[in-house]
């Protein structure tokens, strides 16, 4: 009995100069076990939509090593996110079938609420911290409401990490530092985590302006799902070149400052987001080794790796972008109180399938009376990246608020009764004006003198008299002071036009038989006759 205990505990009498003897079973047992031990990594998948969310997972874990579950005899994990936290996971098989390299497990959420920011905490230990990646999904079908989501999910992280003890606090340090230097040109680590060897020439640069000046803690990844809406926003709402550009400026601006990496992914389309999400959890290939390449070019299949981008490198796209303001105007956004901001669009839904409302704020949103602070990059954003859908809705509803410029239509029929009504009142209006314009003037000269023909048939006339302008009217009131001095020697109004030197009279009994032609004809002839 004591023989037995003595091999079983490999110390006693038959150990050899005074050290314990080795349980060789034990050593074997142990050594199996842990080649069989799986390395699990782990991703906090942040955003989207229940339906969304399922297209990443499939695109992250479709490939063609699940063609061969059946050799494994391993079935797909469902997933399960149609409430709160969901969860799944999926097993990473090396190029060769053989291998399992890592099983990942996803953790899902979709509203950035304070009330779930309990159920992250627990993720967040030690031990998993170096093993975790975050990923924030968006969706091209609303692109104007990217930088005030990834505000609200940025905010709640920091609640969450921000109430992490102290351990964990130093272990994200580390892991930061760590980040830093991972694939970064002329680095001496992969962004898988394993050794690199730099080129001929390449010189370690070190961090940027605006590079990781604001580090959350763990490694981000922005998977902005659905690319082939572009083609919808270029053809439908009239998106041109440049907002595109605009849009992506944005987005790697504010995520330099947390060295995170950005890719397009289109449903059913191959792209580099399995290689891009393994090599940031470190997982690589015993096999063959895949190289990740950014892309800037291709505007629905972007990828910015980590530690690539930079301002010099978001310059090129559009010259006019200020990326000093943006990375500003981002770190005066993170500052803001969290609870403050989730009371107001946090539980609201800022997810995919929202609805905005075209009465709210700018692009639908809703601030709940808080105001932005000012310089806000989430306010430029918005001002320049608007929903041209919208335009529509408050066409629509432009009559509940009478500042507005947009009115809306009415019946063809209701507007032609008005217009009849408004046709009919006008010719009313005409009738009656004609009609006292006929009872309230004589153009004959038996009720008018000559002034009044004058100056109401005929208008002011005036004329030239051996270099002298001389005035009608007074002409007219000069040759009645005339006759009534029986001084007249002008001719009458029946002499021949362009008789010289003789004398006529005017004889007011003929005056009556005058009419506007004849006055015309006589003041004419004294225009025409010679000094």
């Amino acid at each position: 009995m004591t023989a037995n205990s003595h091999r079983s505990t490999g110390s006693g009498p038959d150990s050899k100069n005074g050290e314990p003897k080795k349980d060789m079973w034990s050593s074997m047992l142990d050594s199996v076990a842990s080649g069989r031990r799986l390395p699990e990594k782990n991703l906090l998948v942040l955003g989207g939509t229940v339906d969304s969310q399922r297209d990443f997972f499939e695109a992250l874990s479709n490939n063609a090593s699940r063609r061969n579950l059946d050799r494994h005899n391993l079935k797909v994990p469902p997933i399960a996110n149609s409430f709160a936290l969901g969860y799944t996971y999926y097993d990473v098989l090396d190029d060769d079938q053989d291998d399992i390299l890592a099983r990942i497990s996803l953790y899902l959420l979709s509203t950035p609420s304070p009330s779930f920011a309990s159920l992250l905490k627990p993720l967040l230990t030690p031990k998993t911290i170096s093993d975790t990646l975050i990923v924030i999904l968006l969706d091209w079908s609303q692109p104007w409401q990217w930088l005030r989501q990834l505000r609200e999910w940025l905010l709640l992280l920091r609640a969450v990490i921000t109430s992490l003890g102290p351990e964990c606090n130093k272990i994200m340090e580390d892991v930061m530092a760590g980040w830093q230097d991972r694939g970064r040109v002329g680095g001496t680590i992969n962004l898988d985590g394993t050794g690199a060897v730099p080129s001929e020439g390449d010189v370690p640069l070190p961090a940027g302006p605006g590079e990781w000046e604001d580090a959350l803690g763990l490694p981000l990844c922005v998977v902005c799902q659905n690319s082939e809406q572009i083609n919808y926003l270029e053809k439908s709402q009239g998106w041109k070149e440049e907002q595109f550009d605009q849009v992506l400026q944005y987005l790697r601006t504010v995520l330099l400052k947390h060295g995170a990496s950005l890719i397009y992914t289109t449903p059913s389309t191959p792209s580099l987001l399995q290689p891009l999400i393994h090599a940031s959890l470190g997982i690589h290939s015993l096999v063959k080794r895949q190289s990740l390449k950014h892309n800037t070019i291709d505007r629905d299949k972007i990828v910015i790796p980590p530690n690539w981008d930079s301002w010099g490198k978001i310059r090129i796209l559009r010259d006019a972008f200020d990326v000093e303001a943006v990375s500003t105007g981002w770190g005066i956004d993170l500052s803001m109180d969290f609870a403050t901001r989730s009371d107001t669009n946090g539980a609201n839904g800022i997810t995919g399938d929202a609805v905005p409302d075209p009465e709210a704020g700018m692009n639908g949103h809703d601030n709940g009376g808080v105001e932005e602070p000012e310089g806000s990059a989430v306010v430029l954003y918005e001002s320049q990246v608007q929903d041209s859908s919208l335009d529509a809705l408050q066409f629509a509803r432009g009559d509940a608020d009478p500042n507005k410029l947009e009115k809306p239509s009415v019946d063809t029929q209701a507007f032609l009764a008005k217009q009849v009504d408004r046709l009919n009142e006008e010719r009313k209006a005409d009738e009656q004006a004609a009609a006292r314009d006929a009872g309230g003037r004589d153009y004959s000269l038996g009720a008018a003198g000559p002034d009044e023909v004058v100056s109401d048939a005929i208008g002011p006339v005036q004329f030239n008299m051996g270099g002298i302008q001389v005035d009608a009217d007074d002409m007219v009131q000069r040759l009645k002071d005339r006759q009534a001095q029986g001084l007249d020697q002008s001719p009458t109004l029946g002499s021949a036009a362009g008789t010289e030197d003789d004398d006529m009279e005017l004889d007011p009994s003929n005056m009556a038989e005058t009419d506007t032609e004849r006055l015309a004809q006589f003041f004419g002839n004294l225009m025409n006759r010679k000094k």
